[in-house]
């Protein structure tokens, strides 16, 4: 058996668990909307899901450590649990179907599992060494997903947050420049964008202002994918706000073009 099956399996039934509370408030007319400290909105669905995911966490893997959006760290030990429990929670609340439940596992400060799943799109992924990457799609039908093999920047699509906060991290001309070498951008954002890369529809991925927790489950897709994840001018690291993933071959050229 792959050493984190039953790891991934249970990061599965945290998604399953997450879908259902979530998807209860999704749309609803009484969703209690809250605005934290950094200006960015917390709705009642994302307290009650990260709760959930914390009570379930704390009865089965009660030696590990857990870092959730909402409600911080608990503990300190070599696994850890990364919960996003509403990733995009700005379309939640305006009905947009494009958020997702991110979980993941990291061992040594490194995101090993991950499991994405985003209930409205009928969407699920999912990642684990010696398990590689996978998907289930609308219709219920699992299958394996891999990176595209463009090689060129001129036959690229990338993906990008939004403008407004390229423009705050002084990035908003390099990207315009990248535009101009590239096939197509587009504005897919959060989550998806990633599992777009992981399934070989978008090339290159770059966001700024993230968090560990927006980051965490996306890396083990994208990577058993076979796509590369870092930060946009270096390694990866908890402290990373400006991230690049890529698959593969594109890396070096699209990490010229925004660090060089």
């Amino acid at each position: 058996m792959p050493e984190y099956a039953d790891d991934l399996a249970l990061a599965l039934r945290l998604a399953d668990e997450a879908d259902r509370i979530a998807l209860q408030r999704f749309r609803s007319q009484d969703l209690v909307v809250e605005t934290k400290p950094d200006a960015s909105p917390v709705t009642d669905a994302d307290k009650a899901v990260e709760a959930r995911i914390r009570e379930i966490l704390a009865a089965e893997r009660p030696d590990d450590a857990l870092i959730g959006e909402e409600m911080g760290v608990a503990g300190s030990a070599k696994r850890t649990w990364i919960i996003d429990p509403i990733d995009g929670t700005a379309n939640f609340m305006r009905g947009v179907p494009v958020w997702a439940a991110l979980i993941s596992l990291a061992v040594d400060g490194k995101p090993t599992v991950g499991v994405v799943s985003a209930p409205a799109l009928g969407r699920r992924w999912w990642a684990a060494p010696e398990i590689g990457a996978h998907t289930r799609d609308v219709d219920g039908t699992e299958r394996a997903i891999r990176v595209s093999k463009v090689a060129d920047l001129a036959h690229a699509s990338l993906s990008y947050n939004n403008l407004q906060l390229w423009d705050q991290a002084g990035y908003l001309n390099k990207l315009i420049a990248i535009s101009r070498k590239i096939w197509r951008t587009r504005a897919y954002g959060d989550f998806y964008s990633y599992m777009l890369l992981a399934e070989g529809a978008v090339d290159i991925v770059a966001e700024h202002d993230l968090k560990i927790y927006d980051i965490a489950a996306l890396v083990p897709v994208v990577e058993q994918a076979g796509g590369r994840f870092s930060a946009i001018d270096g390694p990866l690291n908890a402290e990373t706000s400006s991230v690049l993933a890529t698959n593969g071959p594109l890396h070096a050229s699209a990490t010229e073009e925004f660090s060089g």
